[in-house]
């Protein structure tokens, strides 16, 4: 917990990890409040055209009791994996609860998965029961064949709570259950991150994962919990923005969390839930607040209550910085972090900690530094890697059966990023660019490879390689560049049918918007694309495009 000081200098200096012996997720943001509080509410459901439903700590206690019990009688043990192909929602909190306090570990996946990417994902983790939707299962239904170890999908339906079977298995357990005593390094929650070479690696965490999520989540929404703060975000609960900045955090403080179904990102729905829901405090990711721009007359068509707004994963940018600052009267806390170590740098405008382009200053706690690639520290004004120094308590435990990737991500105690940045004289850290090939769109990371791969899948298609095009409202779009097999001519309907490809195959995040045939793509050696070429050349089109 961080203590108010009245400098940021104080606040780093005095800053304190206090990490119990024992610590579990489930009951930190379940029955902790329950005992005291159990009518408090936890968790609103928005209902578009109606009163919102509620979930309190005690029945999320409870309820995560009896679920836990249900993994329990379906086989489910301690360092199991258990996948969760859900939407924001009662079910995914009380199912996280349940898979903690199990002492089994949760492997949240989003519901815009395609088939390719579900198949990679619960393969590689080994789960053995998948938590779904109904359109998740069937999704997972022709799936089953190739994945040996899942043994079990229990459903939860959208919008209807009685047609499913995750309700009854809770009827019919017992809702005393006692937790199991895990200690902060026990495993607990596996999240997929993209890379540029392979396919998508399992970051794994221990239960001090939340923990360490502690203080950059107050620092940025400005000395959070405070009275009647209450949070939301549009980011898909899968995805460690949305859980580990939002949910988790929120519940962990005993405050109310809203989720709500939006589908894709609407500004004026958006503003619409921010006023009826009164939301307080909000992690908005940059696109989305571009998107929030477009509406005009903002402060006059609603009534916000917004006490503080956090924006990450894509660099915020000074002219949306300034216009929140106009328009929501409030300024953007722009933060970083990685899947593998999230929220280490921040702003925090309370403290003076704020700076537009910089992502901010190192968040109490936490150890940065940009160093070379021999891991020494560079001086103030030269660019070189992000990186955070070990032991932390956010940092990942490693990549799930993967040592050689999870030993290459240091050098000595330096956990590296792979993204480039530099110190200025004020402490501040500002953003360069990448060494690596991870395309940064709307937020998501998006790592080449799984592409190419999808794409080269198609029977028209001999190579192909994707890069990040730089796009004022995404940061960067995903483009295509293929070589087509002999006998299939390139055309317009053949791009449509490839984009259509990988969309269904993948996720609607990760197919290209853009697409252009070429006749070869340079190899290294080794036989490894050359992307730094593509990458160049989608610069050049940009720029090319600017200067008319």
């Amino acid at each position: 917990m961080l203590e108010r000081r009245e400098s940021y200098e104080a606040l780093y200096r005095d800053f304190q990890w206090k990490i119990p012996d024992r610590f579990n997720i489930g009951t930190a943001i379940s029955d902790r409040w329950a005992e005291e509080f159990p009518d408090r509410i936890a968790l609103f459901d928005y209902q578009p055209d109606g009163e919102p439903q509620t979930l309190t700590f005690g029945a999320l206690a409870e309820q995560s009791n009896r679920f836990a019990n249900v993994l329990r009688n379906l086989g489910i043990e301690r360092g199991d994996r258990v996948g969760l192909l859900l939407a924001q929602g009662f079910e995914t909190v009380i199912a996280h609860a349940a898979i903690y306090k199990l002492g089994a570990v949760a492997v949240p996946l989003a519901l815009l998965f395609g088939a390719d990417a579900l198949e990679h994902r619960l393969q590689s983790s080994g789960a053995k029961l998948v938590v779904a939707t109904l359109t998740g299962a069937k999704k997972l239904a022709p799936l089953r064949d190739a994945l040996p170890e899942l043994r079990q999908v229990v459903t939860v339906s959208e919008g209807n709570r009685e047609s499913n079977d995750f309700y009854p298995h809770l009827a019919d357990a017992s809702p005393n259950f006692v937790a199991e005593a895990t200690t902060p390094d026990d495993p607990a929650l596996m999240i997929f991150t993209s890379g540029t070479t392979g396919p998508p690696k399992g970051a794994l965490h221990g239960h001090r994962v939340l923990l360490g999520h502690i203080p950059g989540v107050q620092y940025h929404h400005e000395f959070l919990p405070q009275g009647g703060d209450r949070l939301w975000t549009p980011a898909d609960w899968a995805w460690a923005g949305g859980l580990l900045n939002i949910v988790l955090p929120g519940l962990y403080f005993g405050l109310p969390v809203v989720a709500a179904r939006l589908g894709r990102f609407d500004p004026e729905a958006a503003l619409t839930l921010l006023e009826r829901m009164q939301i307080r405090n909000a992690f908005i990711p940059p696109t989305a607040l571009r998107m929030l721009k477009a509406v005009p007359d903002i402060s006059s068509r609603f009534k916000l209550s917004l006490r503080s707004v956090a924006s990450g994963g894509e660099a915020l940018g000074r002219e949306t910085y300034e216009w929140a600052r106009r328009e929501l009267g409030l300024t953007i806390n722009e933060f970083y972090g990685q899947t593998e170590c999230n929220i280490v740098l921040s702003s925090c405008a309370a403290l003076g900690v704020t700076r537009a382009g910089a992502i901010g200053r190192p968040v109490p706690g936490h150890r940065v530094g940009i160093i070379d690639a021999n891991g020494n520290e560079l001086p103030v004004g030269e660019a070189g890697d992000i990186a955070v120094r070990r032991p932390d308590p956010v940092m990942f435990l490693g990549y799930w059966q993967n040592e050689d990737a999870t030993r290459r991500k240091f050098i000595g105690d330096w956990m590296t990023t792979g993204d480039q940045g530099m110190f200025d004289e004020d402490g501040y850290v500002h953003f360069v660019g990448r060494d690596d090939d991870v395309i940064t769109s709307a937020g998501y990371r998006i790592g080449p490879s799984e592409i190419e791969d999808c794409i080269a899948a198609h029977p028209a298609v001999s190579l192909a390689v994707a890069v990040g095009k730089p796009d004022p409202l995404r940061t960067e779009i995903v483009k295509a560049y293929i070589v087509t097999n002999k006998g299939h001519a390139p055309s317009a309907e053949l791009a449509d049918e490839i984009r259509l490809w990988v969309r269904e195959r993948l996720s609607a995040h990760e197919y290209p918007r853009e697409l252009e045939f070429v006749d070869e793509i340079p190899l290294t050696t080794t036989g490894k694309v050359i992307r730094r070429t593509f990458r160049e050349k989608a610069r050049r089109e940009v720029e090319e495009a600017q200067t008319g």
